[in-house]
């Protein structure tokens, strides 16, 4: 087994409950929450989208609901004018294209407006079990330090990651780097000393001199 993969399966035992912390029942219900995770927390996107989602959890029902309220219902979200707009967007396109229905395709999810290929990976891995890493700033995180990519931009960090560890872990090492970068490897601060895999971590050893 490589280190990598040896790193991977050394975070799963670690955190053997992660899982996406976004709450929803549908592959919509997903799309829309993922959509208003970027720069904001998965704990007040659920604040917000267990009030949103009572009525309004299809495409139909954003619809009737309209741009100007659905910002009132998001509106303690980061960027939640550019988010209403493209929530909007992006359900029009649902209803025309494809009835109604969130494609289980990586082309066909970039098709819909604010949807990049992080918030496409934590679709098609969360809701039809496609192999996917899903890069957001703690998986970029915890990867760059532990040395699995040195690149600047996520694309090419996925890529690192997809070929540094075997296909069968990536959703769950995404999920795994998530949990990390959130307890222990945080952007500020982190807690080197209670870190599963410190011995492999450049950060770390640098930290140390």
């Amino acid at each position: 087994m490589s280190k990598y993969n040896i790193i991977v399966k050394t975070l799963l035992d670690t955190y053997p409950d992660a899982k996406c912390e976004l709450e929803y029942k549908t592959p919509y219900e997903l799309l829309v929450a993922t959509v208003l995770s970027a720069q904001s927390t998965d704990v007040r996107v659920n604040i917000v989208t267990k009030e949103l989602f009572k009525n309004y959890n299809t495409p139909e029902k954003i619809l009737k609901l309209g741009e100007e309220k659905l910002m009132e219902y998001i509106k303690s979200i980061g960027f939640y004018n550019v988010k209403s707009k493209n929530i909007i967007a992006l359900s029009h396109l649902l209803i025309q294209n494809y009835d109604s229905q969130v494609p289980d395709e990586m082309d066909e999810l970039l098709k819909l407006p604010g949807v990049g290929r992080k918030t496409a990976n934590v679709v098609l891995s969360n809701c039809f079990g496609v192999p996917a890493i899903a890069v957001d700033t703690h998986v970029f995180r915890v990867s760059t330090r532990l040395g699995f990519s040195d690149k600047k931009d996520p694309l090419q960090v996925e890529q690192d990651l997809m070929k540094k560890i075997s296909k069968k872990y990536w959703t769950d090492a995404h999920h795994a780097f998530i949990f990390h970068g959130r307890r222990i490897c945080k952007a500020r601060n982190p807690i080197c000393e209670l870190c599963s895999v410190q011995s492999y971590c450049k950060f770390y050893k640098k930290k140390k001199g």
